[in-house]
């Protein structure tokens, strides 16, 4: 069990039993939710369920219970296995996660409310290397369209060139999904409650603060890739942080960041104009679907972290 994953589970222990249950079946909302089960940084579906209707009061625990074999610890607030599949192991560096459109919660699963639209994803994975994995692709194209607990934020698309074809295939791509999205000037300040999707070299986009924690490895980023040399290269890494393969020109990456509370971030970048192109091309739902973060080079998309020996 994971420190972080401890401290939630007290708090909620303390906040008393009834907390976040409910007393009784709340008003049906359309919209529905989607529950997908994975494992391995979502290398690996188990199990995807659809709701057609939320309850106001449907928790994502209750969403996980009821199509789900099921086992908790510490009042029933955090899950220990899913499936059979259960956390700690032989080595206790393996937990259940879970993520809402995208981004990881910061309380426990009985207490989060589901809002209509929601894609609620738990991963089994091993934490001892990277624990902090704030933001992941894997719901495109959640958090753009529903945002998170019902409050969407405005969408703000930053292009190292605003007539590259890597920007309009981004702007395209958010506008199929019905999402509106202004234009502004790489680095733009401003950027609480705001939805930003940088897309540009790697080479300009690290010159924002945000963007520079890919450099940092996963520990930092929680994304297992870093580039080298300014960008000439790109490091695609395993569980463990360890470089597995360097892409070289051509390659491209999508990734997601939450660097502070409320600044959400995406990363659509590359070691050079074709690998930004081609990393705008795999922001689709078939490309992007439950992974972390994902590598785009000629070839089909790569899920991070890379196996190792892959």
């Amino acid at each position: 069990m994971t420190l972080r994953a401890l401290a939630v589970a007290w708090l909620l222990i303390l906040a008393g039993a009834l907390s976040g249950c409910g007393l009784g079946p709340g008003k049906e909302r359309e919209g529905g939710a989607e529950l997908r089960v994975t494992r391995d940084f979502g290398a690996r579906l188990l199990k995807a369920d659809k709701v057609a209707k939320v309850r106001e009061d449907q928790t994502v625990m209750r969403l996980l219970r009821a199509e789900n074999r099921v086992t908790t610890r510490y009042g029933g607030r955090f899950v220990q296995s899913i499936g059979g599949i259960e956390g700690g192991g032989e080595s206790g560096f393996a937990d259940w996660f879970y993520y809402v459109n995208g981004l990881e919660a910061d309380v426990g699963a009985a207490e989060y409310e589901l809002s209509p639209g929601d894609v609620v994803q738990w991963d089994f994975r091993n934490w001892r290397h990277t624990m902090d994995i704030r933001a992941i692709v894997g719901a495109f194209p959640e958090p753009f369209v529903s945002g998170l607990q019902g409050k969407r934020f405005p969408v703000r698309v930053e292009c190292e060139r605003d007539e590259s074809r890597a920007c309009r295939t981004v702007k395209s791509a958010l506008q199929g999904q019905g999402v509106p999205a202004s234009s502004a000037t790489l680095g733009v300040s401003g950027s609480r409650n705001v939805l930003r999707v940088v897309v540009a070299r790697w080479q300009r986009a690290r010159e924002l603060p945000s963007a520079r924690r890919i450099e940092q490895g996963p520990r930092k980023s929680g994304v297992f890739a870093r580039f080298r040399g300014g960008g000439r290269s790109l490091d695609l890494l395993d569980e463990r942080g360890r470089a597995v393969r360097t892409a070289p020109a051509g390659y491209g990456l999508v990734a997601a960041l939450e660097p502070e509370e409320k600044q959400l971030f995406w990363l659509v970048t590359g070691v050079d104009h074709t690998g930004v192109e081609r990393a705008a091309r795999a922001l689709n739902r078939r490309s992007l679907r439950d992974a972390f973060a994902v590598a785009v080079g000629p070839g089909p998309p790569l899920k991070l972290p890379l196996r190792s020996g892959a």
